[in-house]
Parts: C-alpha cells; sequence; structure tokens
C-alpha cells in the first residue's frame, strides 16, 4: 500500500478528531480485557475509546507521524489533568489557560514531543480539536457557505426538540431549498473536498459523484430526528460540540480510560508494518482505508489482516463512497450482517455508505 500513499502529504494534522462513531464502533467490536487491537490512529479519539473497555493492548497505527504526535498529546492530556482542565485544554470548552495547562500536560511527553508542541503554541491555544485541515475545511463550510442559506436561528432550529414528523417536515419545508442544495453540492465537489478536505489521492477511487452523494447521505439524516444529537453534526455547522461530546470526551469514560493509558502504543507505518512487531491480533479498528486502495491491493492487505488475526477475530471498517467488502474477497471471512444494519441504523457519521463488522471463523 505504501506506492499509493507517495503521492499524500503527512506533515501535518490532517484529521483533529476522529469521524467515525466511537459508540457503534465499540459495540460492533464487543472489547473483552484479553483483546489486543489494532486501531488506524488519525485523532486516536477512537483509539481512547477501545481503552475504555480494557483491552490487553491498543496499538494504534498511522503512517502520518503527526497524527502519532497528536494522538501522544492527547494521551498526555489525559495522564496528567483533572477532567474539566482535559476539556478546556483540547477545545470542547473555552479557557484562556491552555498554553498554561500545557505546561502541565508536556511533562507526560517525551524530550523531542516537548520541542514538537511547544513550537505549535498558537495551535494549543486555539483548541487542538480544531487544527485539523478536514476540521478547517467544515470551518469555511459554516462561515462562507451557510450563512448564504441559513440564519443562525434556522440552525439552531435544526436542533432543537421535535418528534420525527416534525423533523422532516422542517427539514423539506424550511432547510432544503434550492440555495442549500446548489451550494451544498459545489462545496463538497470531489474538486473542493480533494482542494480543501481530504487529499486528492484519497478519493482516486470514487467513481461516483462526489457531491450527488455527500447530498443525499445530508438529507437522509437531516430529515431524521436522530440529527438532533448528533455530535458531527453540532461541530459541522455550529462549531463546537456543545453538550454532545464523542465517546472518548465524555466524563463517565474519562477515568476508565486513564487508568488504562499504558495499554495504548503507537506505530508509525502502515498496518501490515505493524504485524512485524505485534501479532495475535483479535480485534480490529480500521476506520475506511480500504476506500483508498484499487481492487487487488484491497485483496491483497485484507488477506494479510486476516492471516494475522487469531480466530473468531472482528473486524470493523467503513465504507464512504468505495464499496469494500472483506467477507465477499476473503475465504474464511463472513459478514455479521443483523449487527451491520443495526449499527448502521444509529451511526452518527452519516456523510459514510455504512460501517461493516465481519468476523473470522475459529
Amino acid at each position: 500500500m505504501k506506492e499509493q500513499l507517495n503521492n499524500v502529504q503527512h506533515d501535518y494534522i490532517r484529521y483533529a478528531n476522529c469521524w467515525e462513531d466511537a459508540d457503534v464502533l465499540l459495540e460492533g467490536l464487543n472489547i473483552t480485557s484479553g483483546d489486543r487491537v489494532l486501531s488506524i490512529g488519525s485523532a486516536g479519539d477512537n483509539s481512547f475509546s477501545l481503552l475504555s473497555k480494557g483491552p490487553e493492548i491498543v496499538v494504534a497505527v498511522d503512517i502520518n507521524a503527526i497524527q502519532l504526535h497528536l494522538i501522544e498529546l492527547k494521551k498526555a492530556a489525559f495522564a496528567t489533568l483533572e477532567y474539566e482542565e482535559f476539556l478546556e485544554f483540547l477545545g470542547f470548552a473555552a479557557s484562556t489557560r491552555r498554553i498554561q495547562l500545557f505546561e502541565k500536560v508536556k511533562t507526560a511527553l517525551s524530550d523531542e514531543l516537548q520541542v514538537f508542541w511547544s513550537s505549535r503554541e498558537q495551535e494549543i491555544t486555539d483548541g487542538i480539536i480544531f487544527q485539523g485541515k478536514f476540521e478547517r475545511y467544515f470551518r469555511l463550510f459554516r462561515r462562507r457557505i451557510l450563512p448564504l442559506v441559513h440564519t443562525k436561528k434556522r440552525v439552531n432550529r435544526l436542533f432543537e426538540g421535535k418528534t420525527a414528523e416534525e423533523q422532516a417536515a422542517f427539514f423539506h419545508k424550511k432547510w432544503n431549498n434550492r440555495r442549500w442544495r446548489l451550494l451544498f453540492k459545489l462545496f463538497f465537489s470531489k474538486f473542493v473536498m480533494g482542494r480543501f478536505g481530504r487529499d486528492p489521492a484519497f478519493l482516486k477511487e470514487v467513481d461516483v459523484v462526489v457531491s450527488e452523494f455527500i447530498l443525499g447521505q445530508a438529507a437522509a439524516h437531516l430529515s431524521h430526528i436522530n440529527a438532533q444529537n448528533n455530535y458531527f453534526l453540532h461541530f459541522i455547522m455550529k462549531g463546537e460540540f456543545g453538550d454532545f461530546l464523542p465517546h472518548y470526551a465524555r466524563k463517565e469514560n474519562f477515568e476508565k480510560i486513564k487508568s488504562n493509558l499504558d495499554s495504548l502504543l503507537v506505530f508509525n507505518g502502515l498496518a501490515e508494518q505493524a504485524f512485524e512487531e505485534y501479532q495475535n491480533f483479535s480485534k480490529f479498528n480500521l476506520s475506511n482505508i480500504f476506500e483508498y486502495m484499487p481492487m487487488d491491493l484491497f485483496e491483497q492487505v485484507a488477506q494479510n489482516i486476516v492471516d494475522n488475526s487469531s480466530s473468531n477475530a472482528r473486524i470493523a471498517y467503513w465504507n464512504l463512497m468505495v464499496p469494500r467488502k472483506i467477507h465477499k474477497m476473503i475465504s474464511g471471512v463472513e459478514s455479521e450482517s443483523e449487527l451491520t444494519k443495526s449499527l448502521i441504523q444509529k451511526d452518527n457519521g452519516f456523510f459514510y455508505m455504512g460501517l461493516q463488522i465481519d468476523k473470522k471463523d475459529s
């Protein structure tokens, strides 16, 4: 897979947050105390959520070393801060003392990472959860596009408590106007998304009309009652999570994660390279890595993952716009179809085509 990523930049924060729903991930993987988990690193959020279930080990893998630096920063914040300080430091709560809090956080960082993050104090001051390329893409949408279509009052109305019928009526009568559809499709086109949101190389395998696909996904979700409490949607539309926090940042999970921090390791490289150092993985959080691969490479990587997993291993992954199913390509793997179907219905990552849970035979 390395050749596929040669033209992808890995010298900045691509994602400051994970954009896959940790709640459905945890339900799908059913982590237990003896599990060894391989998790795509990204911003680290879902790897921390996995720790809340007390697995033996979670190896967060990413080819982008900066993403791993971000994970180490969040790990240090868990280790050194109290819960309210943690929310302030990362950006979930307003703060004028993030640099002061960083003085505590950096005591849990290596010398190298102390230097790295000390050189990026402005990002820390502004709240690290807002500093990824993808997050800046949504900020551009929120500041430049959304006000051309809807007032703040109407945006707030989208999230107000309503019945399912009222939510659908509000979307179709008040929200889904011609200007919304036109500007949405322009902003979420393949060109604009590749330029300002995701790397163009990540869209190479996509053969659907990107803007039409995402518009359809958004319409289905915004017209549904689940939109009212969707923390991803709150961040995209309002620029903050507010009271709707991702799993790893919720108070009830903080001490559980903090007590298991020693079980989290980071690995700079590809998933298949991690198998040279770590073995017997029983659970996999693979994000949407197969999205970027042509079919022959997907089959090769999927086979390698299955070969390096234990009996009855569970594999969770998302498809965005490129359909990839391990159970259709690799023998000895079957889909947890009923579980998958139920999880898709409540997945907050509404822009994805779907989550998939596969299981290796014993």
